[in-house]
């Protein structure tokens, strides 16, 4: 699960850039979204992604070719400005948790 905290207004242009730019470059490289998200109550101006790997090591291949890849490097650079934190944390599901 990956979090942001965006600066105050900048959710708007950060789902648009995200909506028209990186989902389609993410999506090649990572695979499958489970979901992308902002709240509406509790933390303002966040938005949360989760994304299913095979293993740790699964991910940390995935996240190594997007960062090598050069439309994303060219995205980060617009939506870097918009992000006051971001936050990752690994999720292990329950023996029961859908998959």
């Amino acid at each position: 699960m990956r979090s942001y905290v965006l600066l105050p207004g900048k959710l708007p242009e950060f789902m648009r850039l995200m909506g028209t730019e990186g989902i389609a470059i993410e999506q090649r490289v990572l695979g499958r979204m489970l979901g992308f998200y902002s709240t509406e109550i509790g933390a303002i101006n966040k938005v949360i992604h989760l994304w299913a790997y095979d293993s740790f090591e699964d991910r940390q291949c995935r996240r190594a070719q997007l960062a090598a890849h050069p439309e994303w490097a060219a995205f980060v650079l617009k939506v870097l400005p918009l992000i006051q934190d971001m936050n990752n944390e690994i999720l292990n599901p329950a023996p029961f948790s859908p998959q």
